[in-house]
């Protein structure tokens, strides 16, 4: 009787020590080296959210006020408005009597790379750049590859053939130049 509790105890020993043993290994696995996250931790932090970028955006926004200078003159039938300015991006409103018949845009593809997708099966160019129709009232084209200049119909008398005109209008190698 004394042998039977001898391997009893010595199985239960072996199982506790075994258990033990587990624990700790699993608890060393379960802990990273710490200061290796605190300071991926602290750079995300210190990163705000604005500013952080993904692997396609390696390339620096142009501003917005950047691309004013190429936008298409008003005429003595057509009053150009500026709406809108912000990082990447600018629009005006076209205007004729009063009435908006069509906003221009042009806008940094760097902020926004999927931008870029429409224009690469394009099989029309305008001036020697990649245009695409966007729905039924947008056409765009895509000058050096990242700039992306759009006019957008606000009134059914505004056709795709306007649109077209007014993207000529813009200064396209003017914009080709911001980018380098």
């Amino acid at each position: 009787m004394r042998k039977v509790f001898q391997i009893v105890g010595a199985i239960a020993l072996v199982c506790l020590l075994a258990i033990g043993g587990c624990q700790l290994v699993g608890l060393n696995a379960s802990q990273p080296d710490s200061s290796q996250w605190e300071q991926v931790e602290q750079q995300v932090e210190a990163t705000p959210a604005a500013d952080i970028q993904t692997p396609e955006q390696t390339q620096e926004i142009l501003p917005g006020s950047a691309f004013n200078a190429y936008f298409p003159a008003a005429s003595d039938e057509y009053e150009r408005v500026y709406t809108q300015e912000k990082k990447g991006f600018a629009e005006a409103k076209l205007k004729r009597d009063g009435r908006d018949v069509a906003m221009l845009s042009v806008s940094d593809t760097a902020a926004n790379p999927a931008a870029v997708g429409k224009y690469q099966d394009s099989g029309v160019l305008l001036q020697g750049y990649p245009t695409a129709t966007i729905g039924s009232t947008t056409t765009g084209l895509l000058v050096a590859d990242r700039i992306q200049v759009k006019v957008l119909s606000r009134d059914e008398a505004f056709t795709a053939d306007d649109r077209e005109a007014w993207l000529q209008k813009f200064d396209l190698t003017g914009l080709a130049g911001l980018v380098k």
